[in-house]
């Protein structure tokens, strides 16, 4: 039985709240399958931007903070809002440099993800700068408190395999990086994922 998926097709659109880094729109949606228009939320996004900042001697640089979702403080790699009229590359320049003083000329695009598509608008870029140095310090917004360390590639497999990276747009970032995981024993790996 072949089941020819449809895209739902929207009836109307209701403005909601504007909530700083997301505005809220209500969309009525016509099912295809049923007919029935059911009330469904989305939220309008900016694009994000996030970077595997690797040192000449193979550190990625992170960054920890707090994060209130989670109500603990996360390691993970910089990243943030891409400002209107700022394209991704730019926007991960500014914000590698304002999280952690690290610059660098060699940048390479990973491409991007759909962070949550089933409500959000919007893509997370990823970017590789590689030959980062740190040359100015950081230039933290008011809502920020970050720590920046460097780690090599086999404390990162090893703080993924514990579970402590758990940000999944850091993940896919980290995940698009061959120089990260050329040389690591799999089938240690993956038994420390098991548990």
């Amino acid at each position: 039985m072949t089941n020819d998926l449809k895209p739902w097709k929207r009836i109307e659109s209701e403005s909601g709240p504007n909530l700083k880094l997301f505005h809220v729109r209500w969309d009525s949606m016509e099912n295809p399958r049923t007919n029935q228009v059911l009330k469904r939320l989305v939220l309008e996004t900016e694009d994000w931007v996030n970077i595997v900042p690797i040192t000449p001697d193979n550190h990625v640089v992170i960054v920890k903070q707090y994060r209130f979702g989670v109500s603990k403080i996360t390691s993970e790699i910089p990243g943030g809002l891409i400002d209107r009229g700022e394209d991704s590359k730019s926007a991960a320049i500014r914000e590698l440099t304002e999280e952690t003083g690290y610059t660098g000329s060699d940048w390479i695009y990973l491409g991007s993800v759909e962070p949550n598509p089933a409500f959000h608008t919007n893509k997370c870029h990823h970017w590789l700068a590689l030959g980062v140095e740190k040359t100015v310090e950081p230039l933290l917004d008011p809502g920020e408190d970050i720590k920046v360390e460097t780690v090599s590639f086999s404390d990162i497999r090893e703080s993924i395999a514990a579970g402590q990276i758990g940000h999944v747009l850091a993940l896919s970032a980290l995940s698009r990086v061959p120089q990260i995981w050329q040389s690591f024993e799999e089938k240690d790996f993956f038994d420390r994922l098991q548990g």
